[in-house]
């Protein structure tokens, strides 16, 4: 079967989805992963973040028409050996709960019915991605994205990028629950690299990182977000109560927020808390003191990005200092981690951090041309990585194919 245009991933869900369902899907839309590159664990508190989209995308489907439903089978779980078909109205249809993947296709279904109407019309949905499920490369998010595209091009909806991230940033965090920022979403959505201002008025900027390579590669190890998030978040909180009731200048009283995601952290500094941070408890003073270096941090990053540095040892340099922080003040680090981490910086990488929550998931690297990404990858999958990819970066959801 020829589709002319077609990007080679595309082609390759076509010929999948003619595999298993008998006939190609007639309208396909995509959405890539991403890498979590700088200021990991601070969109949830509004600060500024750069997410790079990569060429690991969810692809959806569409085979047959259905009158008031949706039939989805994720291809993925199949191969999986899971649970792998959900059936749900297109008008209100409930969540099921326990991590149910079709919860997350419900949901941006139900914000954009509550949005702007939807539309009655269902249909027979495969789902494929190379997204893998839980590592830190936003699977949840591609899925969302790329299912809110195909709604946007199977419904005639005419909505902006943003406004589909805003839709699936608000199905995850609003209707699942799940204590998740924007940096997922709008990367999905918007794609390559970007330094996204999460706090409303959402806002971004498009970002130059240079001629590099990049490589993720998984643990194996696998983790939930909404199992790191809510602990870490809680900590923080406790360590902003414990401050506010410290003897501390009308300035920074004012600053320090009753909760993490309305606390001023951009007006703040390293140093000037730093005086206090001794009279925490030693997880919330780890948790605020990591915000705010990880922060400064990426402020140098953004100015060599921005200068047009052509040297990617300096921007490494920063990754690597991000990656400690996070190991050592937010602790969602593994040694089987850091001995994956290790084995790349002795063989090629510059950089290397964790992407996403951490705690398991993935593992990204710059690294200064195609060789050296070959042996980082290679020198990671012996130290006990169960896959790994040589990346480029991608553009956001787009419609692939459309008879």
């Amino acid at each position: 079967m020829e589709k002319s245009g077609v990007r080679e991933g595309a082609f390759r869900f076509i010929s999948l989805t003619e595999q298993h369902a008998g006939r190609p899907p007639y309208l396909v839309a995509s959405a890539p992963g991403r890498m979590d590159f700088l200021n990991t664990h601070q969109d949830y508190k509004g600060l500024p973040v750069v997410p790079i989209a990569v060429n690991l995308r969810t692809y959806i489907g569409v085979v047959g028409k259905r009158p008031d439903t949706f039939r989805v089978q994720s291809l993925t779980l199949k191969e999986r050996g899971e649970e792998y078909v959900d059936e749900f109205s297109v008008k209100d249809p409930p969540l099921v709960g326990g991590g149910w993947f079709g919860d997350y296709l419900r949901a941006v279904v139900k914000v954009i019915n509550e949005r702007i109407g939807g539309a009655s019309i269902g249909g027979d949905i495969v789902v494929h991605s190379d997204v893998p499920i839980g590592s830190g490369l936003a699977s949840s998010a591609a899925l969302e994205v790329a299912f809110a595209e195909f709604l946007n091009n199977y419904w005639a909806l005419n909505l902006e990028k943003v406004d589909l991230a805003e839709i699936c940033f608000r199905a995850e965090k609003e209707v699942m629950g799940i204590p998740c920022g924007r940096l997922d979403q709008y990367s999905a959505a918007l794609g390559g690299a970007i330094l996204l201002y999460p706090r409303p008025p959402v806002r971004y900027e498009t970002l130059q990182i240079g001629d590099v390579s990049l490589v993720a590669v998984d643990s194996g190890i696998r983790h939930s977000v909404s199992s790191i998030h809510p602990v870490r978040q809680r900590e923080l909180n406790e360590g902003l109560e414990a401050l506010r009731g410290m003897d501390i200048s009308p300035r920074l009283k004012e600053l320090l927020g009753e909760s993490f995601d309305n606390t001023r952290w951009e007006e703040l500094t390293y140093d000037e808390l730093l005086p206090y941070l001794s009279r925490l408890g030693d997880k919330p003073a780890k948790r605020i003191a990591y915000t705010l270096l990880a922060n400064e941090s990426t402020k140098r990053a953004l100015e060599l990005m921005r200068k047009g540095s052509k040297d990617p040892s300096q921007l490494a340099r920063i990754i690597n200092e991000q990656h400690e922080l996070l190991r050592d003040l937010y602790d969602v680090s593994l040694p089987e981690l850091e001995r994956i981490r290790d084995a790349m910086l002795e063989n090629g990488a510059l950089g290397v951090k964790i992407s996403g929550a951490g705690l398991g998931g993935c593992l990204i690297a710059l690294c200064r041309d195609a060789e050296s990404s070959r042996s980082a990858l290679e020198a990671a999958l012996a130290a006990g990585a169960v896959k790994g990819w040589r990346l480029r970066i991608d553009s956001g959801s787009t419609l692939d194919y459309t008879e």
